[in-house]
Protein backbone atom coordinates (compact mmCIF):
# COMPACT_ATOMS: atom_id res chain seq x y z
CA UNK A 1 0.00 0.00 0.00
CA UNK A 2 1.56 2.68 -1.32
CA UNK A 3 -0.61 5.92 -2.05
CA UNK A 4 -2.94 6.54 1.15
CA UNK A 5 -5.17 9.41 -0.78
CA UNK A 6 -7.96 9.10 -2.47
CA UNK A 7 -6.86 10.69 -5.72
CA UNK A 8 -7.99 14.15 -4.99
CA UNK A 9 -6.07 14.86 -2.47
CA UNK A 10 -7.94 13.73 0.53
CA UNK A 11 -6.80 11.12 2.59
CA UNK A 12 -8.06 7.51 1.94
CA UNK A 13 -8.89 5.56 5.26
CA UNK A 14 -8.03 1.88 3.37
CA UNK A 15 -4.42 3.30 2.70
CA UNK A 16 -3.54 2.15 -0.84
CA UNK A 17 -7.04 0.44 -1.95
CA UNK A 18 -9.49 1.49 -3.86
CA UNK A 19 -13.19 0.95 -2.72
CA UNK A 20 -16.10 1.92 -4.80
CA UNK A 21 -19.38 2.47 -2.59
CA UNK A 22 -22.44 1.35 -4.71
CA UNK A 23 -25.54 2.11 -4.57
CA UNK A 24 -27.61 -0.90 -4.63
CA UNK A 25 -30.67 0.88 -5.61
CA UNK A 26 -29.54 2.25 -8.90
CA UNK A 27 -28.04 -1.70 -10.12
CA UNK A 28 -30.09 -3.38 -12.54
CA UNK A 29 -27.34 -6.30 -13.72
CA UNK A 30 -25.36 -8.98 -12.43
CA UNK A 31 -22.02 -8.45 -11.24
CA UNK A 32 -18.64 -9.75 -11.88
CA UNK A 33 -16.38 -9.11 -9.16
CA UNK A 34 -12.89 -9.82 -9.84
CA UNK A 35 -11.36 -13.09 -9.22
CA UNK A 36 -14.76 -14.66 -9.28
CA UNK A 37 -18.07 -15.60 -11.39
CA UNK A 38 -20.71 -13.40 -11.73
CA UNK A 39 -22.06 -13.46 -8.76
CA UNK A 40 -25.58 -12.08 -7.77
CA UNK A 41 -29.16 -11.82 -10.02
CA UNK A 42 -30.62 -8.76 -9.26
CA UNK A 43 -33.96 -7.23 -9.94
CA UNK A 44 -35.76 -3.81 -9.84
CA UNK A 45 -34.81 -2.86 -5.82
CA UNK A 46 -34.02 -6.38 -5.44
CA UNK A 47 -30.91 -8.66 -4.86
CA UNK A 48 -30.66 -12.92 -4.70
CA UNK A 49 -27.77 -14.03 -3.58
CA UNK A 50 -26.99 -17.80 -2.21
CA UNK A 51 -25.57 -16.39 1.17
CA UNK A 52 -25.63 -12.67 2.37
CA UNK A 53 -23.30 -11.74 5.39
CA UNK A 54 -24.07 -8.58 7.43
CA UNK A 55 -21.07 -6.94 8.61
CA UNK A 56 -17.48 -6.22 7.48
CA UNK A 57 -15.51 -6.71 10.63
CA UNK A 58 -12.66 -10.23 10.98
CA UNK A 59 -15.51 -12.06 11.23
CA UNK A 60 -17.41 -11.10 8.16
CA UNK A 61 -14.49 -10.66 5.92
CA UNK A 62 -13.27 -13.64 6.63
CA UNK A 63 -16.71 -15.16 6.29
CA UNK A 64 -16.47 -13.37 2.39
CA UNK A 65 -13.34 -14.96 1.66
CA UNK A 66 -14.18 -18.53 2.86
CA UNK A 67 -17.81 -18.57 1.17
CA UNK A 68 -16.30 -16.60 -2.29
CA UNK A 69 -13.66 -19.65 -2.15
CA UNK A 70 -16.39 -22.25 -2.08
CA UNK A 71 -18.50 -20.49 -4.98
CA UNK A 72 -21.04 -19.28 -2.68
CA UNK A 73 -21.15 -15.82 -4.16
CA UNK A 74 -21.97 -13.95 -0.85
CA UNK A 75 -22.82 -10.59 -0.88
CA UNK A 76 -21.71 -8.64 2.06
CA UNK A 77 -23.63 -5.64 3.21
CA UNK A 78 -20.87 -3.96 4.92
CA UNK A 79 -22.66 -0.95 6.52
CA UNK A 80 -22.25 2.82 6.30
CA UNK A 81 -18.60 2.96 8.48
CA UNK A 82 -17.12 -0.40 7.47
CA UNK A 83 -14.35 -2.61 8.83
CA UNK A 84 -15.52 -2.98 12.36
CA UNK A 85 -13.82 -1.52 15.84
CA UNK A 86 -9.98 -2.12 14.04
CA UNK A 87 -11.15 1.31 12.28
CA UNK A 88 -10.53 3.01 15.40
CA UNK A 89 -6.98 1.15 16.30
CA UNK A 90 -3.79 2.32 16.00
CA UNK A 91 -1.07 -0.29 16.03
CA UNK A 92 -1.98 -4.28 15.99
CA UNK A 93 0.76 -6.55 17.00
CA UNK A 94 -1.26 -9.06 17.87
CA UNK A 95 -2.79 -10.55 14.74
CA UNK A 96 -0.90 -13.61 13.26
CA UNK A 97 1.34 -12.83 10.14
CA UNK A 98 2.79 -9.29 10.48
CA UNK A 99 6.31 -9.06 11.87
CA UNK A 100 6.26 -5.85 12.16
CA UNK A 101 2.87 -3.51 13.95
CA UNK A 102 0.23 -2.97 11.12
CA UNK A 103 -2.73 0.28 11.28
CA UNK A 104 -6.08 -1.06 12.47
CA UNK A 105 -7.62 0.32 9.30
CA UNK A 106 -4.86 -1.24 7.16
CA UNK A 107 -5.51 -4.53 8.19
CA UNK A 108 -9.30 -4.14 7.49
CA UNK A 109 -8.19 -2.88 3.50
CA UNK A 110 -6.25 -6.09 3.45
CA UNK A 111 -9.06 -8.50 5.10
CA UNK A 112 -11.53 -6.36 2.77
CA UNK A 113 -9.17 -6.11 -0.88
CA UNK A 114 -8.50 -9.85 -0.16
CA UNK A 115 -12.33 -10.69 -0.23
CA UNK A 116 -13.20 -8.25 -3.22
CA UNK A 117 -10.17 -10.37 -4.93
CA UNK A 118 -11.55 -14.11 -4.64
CA UNK A 119 -15.52 -12.97 -5.51
CA UNK A 120 -17.30 -11.20 -2.72
CA UNK A 121 -19.21 -8.18 -3.55
CA UNK A 122 -19.25 -5.65 -1.21
CA UNK A 123 -21.98 -2.84 -0.48
CA UNK A 124 -21.29 -0.11 2.35
CA UNK A 125 -24.93 -0.03 3.33
CA UNK A 126 -26.43 -0.25 7.16
CA UNK A 127 -29.04 -2.30 7.10
CA UNK A 128 -33.00 -1.27 8.01
CA UNK A 129 -34.47 -4.37 8.83
CA UNK A 130 -35.30 -8.67 8.34
CA UNK A 131 -37.46 -10.98 7.93
CA UNK A 132 -36.54 -14.57 8.81
CA UNK A 133 -40.22 -16.05 8.73
CA UNK A 134 -38.91 -18.33 5.38
CA UNK A 135 -36.53 -19.22 2.85
CA UNK A 136 -34.99 -17.54 1.57
CA UNK A 137 -34.37 -14.80 3.80
CA UNK A 138 -34.99 -11.24 3.19
CA UNK A 139 -32.75 -8.52 4.38
CA UNK A 140 -33.33 -4.32 3.73
CA UNK A 141 -30.95 -1.87 2.96
CA UNK A 142 -31.31 1.57 1.76
CA UNK A 143 -34.32 0.52 -0.59
CA UNK A 144 -32.88 -2.48 -1.61
CA UNK A 145 -34.45 -5.76 -0.82
CA UNK A 146 -31.67 -8.54 -0.72
CA UNK A 147 -32.96 -12.16 -0.60
CA UNK A 148 -30.56 -14.89 0.31
CA UNK A 149 -30.61 -18.96 0.78
CA UNK A 150 -28.60 -18.42 4.04
CA UNK A 151 -27.55 -15.60 6.28
CA UNK A 152 -23.96 -14.95 8.26
CA UNK A 153 -24.66 -12.10 11.07
CA UNK A 154 -21.30 -10.44 11.70
CA UNK A 155 -21.99 -7.14 12.77
CA UNK A 156 -19.50 -7.60 16.15
CA UNK A 157 -20.61 -5.06 19.37
CA UNK A 158 -19.20 -1.68 19.53
CA UNK A 159 -17.10 -0.52 23.18
CA UNK A 160 -19.43 1.99 25.31
CA UNK A 161 -17.60 5.68 25.52
CA UNK A 162 -17.75 8.25 27.72
CA UNK A 163 -19.21 10.31 25.29
CA UNK A 164 -16.57 13.49 25.64
CA UNK A 165 -15.03 14.76 22.24
CA UNK A 166 -11.62 14.68 24.20
CA UNK A 167 -12.05 11.05 24.09
CA UNK A 168 -12.61 11.05 20.76
CA UNK A 169 -10.21 12.68 19.36
CA UNK A 170 -7.49 10.58 21.24
CA UNK A 171 -8.72 7.35 20.46
CA UNK A 172 -6.03 5.07 19.52
CA UNK A 173 -3.52 7.79 20.99
CA UNK A 174 -3.74 7.09 24.38
CA UNK A 175 -7.14 6.33 24.55
CA UNK A 176 -8.49 2.57 23.94
CA UNK A 177 -11.20 0.47 25.05
CA UNK A 178 -8.85 -2.65 24.94
CA UNK A 179 -6.60 -3.75 27.44
CA UNK A 180 -5.46 -7.32 25.79
CA UNK A 181 -5.18 -5.31 22.28
CA UNK A 182 -3.32 -2.16 23.41
CA UNK A 183 -1.97 -3.04 27.05
CA UNK A 184 1.43 -3.54 25.90
CA UNK A 185 2.30 -0.22 24.55
CA UNK A 186 1.94 1.23 27.72
CA UNK A 187 4.69 -0.62 29.77
CA UNK A 188 6.71 1.26 32.13
CA UNK A 189 3.84 3.94 31.98
CA UNK A 190 1.14 5.07 34.69
CA UNK A 191 -2.55 4.68 33.11
CA UNK A 192 -5.97 4.84 34.39
CA UNK A 193 -9.04 2.28 33.97
CA UNK A 194 -12.85 3.78 33.95
CA UNK A 195 -15.20 1.72 35.31
CA UNK A 196 -16.89 -0.10 38.72
CA UNK A 197 -17.96 -3.51 36.80
CA UNK A 198 -15.98 -7.30 36.20
CA UNK A 199 -14.45 -5.92 32.83
CA UNK A 200 -13.01 -2.85 34.56
CA UNK A 201 -11.23 -4.82 37.66
CA UNK A 202 -10.20 -7.78 35.31
CA UNK A 203 -8.65 -5.11 33.04
CA UNK A 204 -6.84 -3.33 35.92
CA UNK A 205 -5.45 -6.19 36.86
CA UNK A 206 -4.32 -7.08 33.34
CA UNK A 207 -2.24 -3.81 32.71
CA UNK A 208 -0.37 -3.87 36.20
CA UNK A 209 1.88 -6.69 33.46
CA UNK A 210 2.58 -3.35 32.02
CA UNK A 211 2.16 -0.16 33.59
CA UNK A 212 4.02 0.85 36.82
CA UNK A 213 0.46 2.12 38.10
CA UNK A 214 -2.79 1.81 37.39
CA UNK A 215 -6.01 4.37 38.65
CA UNK A 216 -8.99 2.79 38.43
CA UNK A 217 -11.50 5.22 38.08
CA UNK A 218 -15.61 4.78 39.12
CA UNK A 219 -18.38 7.38 39.56
CA UNK A 220 -19.78 5.89 42.43
CA UNK A 221 -18.44 4.43 45.94
CA UNK A 222 -20.04 0.70 45.34
CA UNK A 223 -19.10 -1.69 42.34
CA UNK A 224 -20.98 -4.05 40.55
CA UNK A 225 -17.66 -6.22 40.16
CA UNK A 226 -17.58 -9.84 41.84
CA UNK A 227 -16.14 -9.27 45.65
CA UNK A 228 -13.21 -11.62 44.72
CA UNK A 229 -12.69 -9.01 41.75
CA UNK A 230 -12.46 -5.99 43.82
CA UNK A 231 -10.13 -7.70 46.88
CA UNK A 232 -8.12 -8.87 44.49
CA UNK A 233 -7.24 -5.01 42.85
CA UNK A 234 -7.49 -3.67 46.75
CA UNK A 235 -4.56 -6.17 47.45
CA UNK A 236 -2.17 -5.39 44.21
CA UNK A 237 0.26 -2.89 45.19
CA UNK A 238 0.20 -1.15 41.36
CA UNK A 239 -3.79 -0.60 41.24
CA UNK A 240 -5.28 2.71 43.36
CA UNK A 241 -9.15 2.74 43.37
CA UNK A 242 -10.48 6.39 42.94
CA UNK A 243 -14.32 5.84 43.90
CA UNK A 244 -16.67 9.11 43.67
CA UNK A 245 -14.43 10.24 40.36
CA UNK A 246 -15.67 10.87 36.56
CA UNK A 247 -13.53 11.67 34.13
CA UNK A 248 -14.58 15.52 32.60
CA UNK A 249 -11.63 15.89 30.00
CA UNK A 250 -8.72 14.02 28.53
CA UNK A 251 -5.42 16.31 28.19
CA UNK A 252 -3.21 16.03 25.53
CA UNK A 253 -2.81 17.35 21.85
CA UNK A 254 -0.74 14.31 19.90
CA UNK A 255 -1.26 11.86 22.86
CA UNK A 256 -2.88 11.19 26.40
CA UNK A 257 -0.80 13.26 29.38
CA UNK A 258 -3.22 13.48 31.73
CA UNK A 259 -7.11 13.80 33.02
CA UNK A 260 -9.20 16.33 34.50
CA UNK A 261 -11.40 14.83 37.20
CA UNK A 262 -14.63 16.03 39.70
CA UNK A 263 -15.06 14.31 43.02
CA UNK A 264 -18.89 13.69 42.82
CA UNK A 265 -18.96 13.56 46.44
CA UNK A 266 -17.19 16.73 46.90
CA UNK A 267 -17.25 18.56 43.64
CA UNK A 268 -13.58 19.39 43.94
CA UNK A 269 -11.36 19.23 40.79
CA UNK A 270 -7.99 17.74 40.07
CA UNK A 271 -5.67 16.66 37.34
CA UNK A 272 -4.11 13.21 37.16
CA UNK A 273 -1.54 12.92 35.16
CA UNK A 274 -1.28 9.77 33.31
CA UNK A 275 -0.17 8.66 29.55
CA UNK A 276 -3.01 5.86 28.82
CA UNK A 277 -6.62 5.69 29.45
CA UNK A 278 -8.85 2.43 28.87
CA UNK A 279 -12.38 3.10 28.62
CA UNK A 280 -14.11 -0.38 30.33
CA UNK A 281 -17.92 0.61 31.08
CA UNK A 282 -18.92 -2.38 28.61
CA UNK A 283 -20.12 -3.41 25.33
CA UNK A 284 -23.51 -2.83 22.70
CA UNK A 285 -23.73 -5.77 20.43
CA UNK A 286 -25.22 -4.72 17.33
CA UNK A 287 -28.20 -7.21 17.32
CA UNK A 288 -31.26 -4.45 17.03
CA UNK A 289 -32.61 -5.97 14.00
CA UNK A 290 -32.48 -9.14 14.64
CA UNK A 291 -33.83 -9.32 18.25
CA UNK A 292 -37.33 -10.32 17.23
CA UNK A 293 -36.27 -13.58 15.00
CA UNK A 294 -32.83 -14.72 17.15
CA UNK A 295 -32.53 -15.74 21.01
CA UNK A 296 -30.41 -13.39 22.70
CA UNK A 297 -28.65 -13.70 25.98
CA UNK A 298 -29.39 -11.60 29.14
CA UNK A 299 -26.51 -9.19 28.04
CA UNK A 300 -27.61 -8.56 24.85
CA UNK A 301 -25.59 -10.99 22.51
CA UNK A 302 -27.07 -13.29 20.01
CA UNK A 303 -27.39 -16.89 21.19
CA UNK A 304 -25.40 -19.78 19.16
CA UNK A 305 -26.08 -23.27 19.01
CA UNK A 306 -23.75 -26.18 17.56
CA UNK A 307 -20.88 -23.30 17.24
CA UNK A 308 -22.10 -21.04 14.50
CA UNK A 309 -25.74 -22.19 13.94
CA UNK A 310 -29.06 -20.09 15.40
CA UNK A 311 -32.42 -21.19 16.47
CA UNK A 312 -33.29 -20.88 12.33
CA UNK A 313 -32.14 -23.27 9.69
CA UNK A 314 -29.89 -21.67 7.72
CA UNK A 315 -28.88 -18.07 9.85
CA UNK A 316 -25.50 -18.69 11.09
CA UNK A 317 -23.65 -16.23 13.95
CA UNK A 318 -20.12 -15.03 13.85
CA UNK A 319 -17.63 -12.83 16.01
CA UNK A 320 -18.56 -10.39 18.17
CA UNK A 321 -22.39 -10.26 18.00
CA UNK A 322 -22.30 -13.56 20.10
CA UNK A 323 -18.63 -13.34 21.99
CA UNK A 324 -18.23 -11.36 25.26
CA UNK A 325 -15.72 -13.16 26.11
CA UNK A 326 -12.49 -12.92 23.52
CA UNK A 327 -13.57 -10.18 21.47
CA UNK A 328 -10.50 -10.24 19.37
CA UNK A 329 -10.00 -9.66 16.09
CA UNK A 330 -7.97 -13.04 15.72
CA UNK A 331 -11.05 -15.17 17.34
CA UNK A 332 -13.95 -13.18 15.29
CA UNK A 333 -11.93 -14.24 12.00
CA UNK A 334 -11.90 -18.02 12.72
CA UNK A 335 -15.49 -17.58 13.74
CA UNK A 336 -16.25 -16.12 10.12
CA UNK A 337 -14.03 -18.94 8.45
CA UNK A 338 -16.47 -21.45 10.76
CA UNK A 339 -19.63 -19.75 9.71
CA UNK A 340 -18.91 -19.66 5.98
CA UNK A 341 -18.03 -23.32 6.00
CA UNK A 342 -21.42 -24.61 8.19
CA UNK A 343 -23.06 -22.41 5.35
CA UNK A 344 -21.91 -24.19 2.88
CA UNK A 345 -22.30 -27.78 4.02
CA UNK A 346 -26.00 -26.26 5.18
CA UNK A 347 -26.31 -25.29 1.48
CA UNK A 348 -25.37 -28.53 0.29
CA UNK A 349 -28.13 -30.54 2.92
CA UNK A 350 -30.70 -27.99 1.21
CA UNK A 351 -29.70 -29.03 -2.36
CA UNK A 352 -28.74 -25.38 -2.90
CA UNK A 353 -25.45 -26.26 -3.91
CA UNK A 354 -23.48 -29.62 -5.17
CA UNK A 355 -21.57 -30.99 -2.86
CA UNK A 356 -17.56 -30.49 -4.02
CA UNK A 357 -15.35 -32.98 -5.40
CA UNK A 358 -12.55 -31.35 -3.76
CA UNK A 359 -12.40 -28.90 -0.53
CA UNK A 360 -12.43 -25.26 -1.26
CA UNK A 361 -10.94 -24.21 2.03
Amino acid sequence: MTDSTNGNGTPNPFGGFSIAIVDPGQESAATTATGGPSTIRSAEGRVDAKVVIVGSGPAGLTAAIYAARANLEPVVLAGSAPGGQLMLTSDVENYPGFVDPIQGPDLMAAMRGQAERVGARLIDVDIDRVDFSERPFRIWARGTEYRAQAVIIATGASALWLGLESETRLRGRGVSACATCDGFFFRDREIAVVGGGDTAFEEATYLTRFATKVHLLHRRDTFRASRIMIDRARAHPKIEIHPNTTVDEVMGDAKVDGLRLTDTATGEQTMMPIDGLFIAIGHKPNTEAFRDWLEVDPKGYLVVHDETGSKIDGVFIAGDVHDHRYRQAVTAAADGCKAAIDAERWLETQGITEAATSTAW
